[in-house]
């Protein structure tokens, strides 16, 4: 960091108007410093070596040398934080789980710079992306900070009380939250679970495109069927769906029947899709019938309406400091009185069995 304890940013991009564009979103916030752009790698490490940034925005399709290529050398020779940054469309997206896989802590779309309000978004995204690298990398005394302010559920669904005809379901469902960190630990989760598991809603943080790959290589690698879900997909039994990039999901019920409901609406808690709004359709349409489990991510989306779910009678669960790469979203979850046991990552899948059983 500088002196004046603001987080230090490389920006490296091959295009000069989004070297621009990033510049000046990251400069406008308070605790954020661009110490330098590099138009590739060449250059980016010949920034490095004249000062070191806490963290690197990188574009993975570069001239000279690719991004992940710069990443797996950085990382193996100076590690920094890096958020990749990547205009990558779904056929490219297993690139930025390599990426991921090589020590990137989170992957963001590019903005759109046709649109004034998805920009600003966008802006959030990005900025509460580089926070969280720098966090990543136990930068931890960070002053509270003053960012635009946050709606929650009720933006997307009014907070209402189950009715008496939800109460009477014994189908018991899993609802669960990460960010920072969380494609690898809901990885871990999923592939704990047997053929039989109960249903599994999923919000992760992540952009549009990213998720439906994201959901096909857990479904390579899982026991049970994961894919990203789509509008009135049922919750069954060995099967986990994934909330789809910039849409908020909602678990629903009509008779004994779960499903989803995917809706557009403003982000909630700074996010779309938003752990909040998920948790509180759960508390709402499912009540003692579900087990919430948050994980590894920056920020506090998902604490508030876990404590709804708790008090609708949910069984909660939250990851603990050690196993986190960000313990932000969990502690919070538990500062907010939410959370009835916290466990390393590897346990969590075989208690969440045992409250459903």
């Amino acid at each position: 960091m500088t002196t004046n304890g603001k987080i230090k940013v490389l920006v490296v991009d091959d295009s000069a108007v989004v070297r621009k564009v990033l510049a000046k979103i990251i400069s406008a916030e308070p605790d954020l410093e661009v110490i330098g752009t590099a138009a590739d790698p060449y250059l980016a490490a010949e920034k490095i070596a004249h000062e070191l940034p806490d963290v690197m925005t990188l574009d993975v399709e570069m001239p000279r040398m690719d991004g992940i290529t710069f990443l797996q050398r950085i990382m193996e020779q100076h590690p920094i934080a890096s958020v990749v940054i990547s205009s990558l469309a779904e056929s490219g997206s297993e690139t930025a789980h390599k990426a991921l896989e090589c020590g990137a802590v989170e992957i963001i779309q590019k903005p759109q710079l046709g649109t004034r309000e998805y920009l600003e978004e966008s802006g959030i995204i990005i900025c509460d992306a580089i926070r969280a690298a720098a966090m990543a990398k136990l930068r931890k005394a960070h002053a509270p900070l003053q960012i635009t302010r946050k709606l929650n559920a009720d933006a997307v669904l009014a907070k209402t009380k189950p009715t008496k005809a939800m109460l009477r379901t014994t189908e018991k469902v899993i609802v669960l939250g990460a960010s920072t960190g969380g494609t690898e630990a809901i990885s871990e989760f999923l592939m704990s679970m047997p053929l039989d598991s109960p249903g599994i809603v999923i919000v992760q943080h992540m952009p549009e495109q990213f998720t439906a790959s994201f959901a096909k290589r857990l479904n390579d690698q899982c026991a049970i069927t994961v894919k990203e879900a789509q509008d009135d997909d049922t919750v069954i039994r060995g099967r986990a769906l994934i909330a789809p990039g910039n849409r908020h999901m909602l678990l629903k019920r009509s008779g004994a029947r779960y499903y989803v409901e995917i809706k557009d609406g403003p982000l909630v808690s700074r996010h779309r899709p938003s752990v909040d709004v998920l948790f509180r359709s759960a508390a709402m349409y499912a009540g003692k019938n579900a087990v919430g489990v948050i994980l590894t991510g920056m920020g506090d989306d998902g604490a508030k309406g876990m404590l709804e779910m708790k008090d609708a009678g949910a069984f909660n669960i939250a990851q603990d400091e050690q196993t986190s790469v960000v313990y932000g979203m969990p502690k919070e979850a538990v500062k907010a009185g939410a959370v009835d046991c916290v466990l390393p990552l590897g346990e969590i899948a075989a208690r969440a069995l045992r409250e459903c059983a």
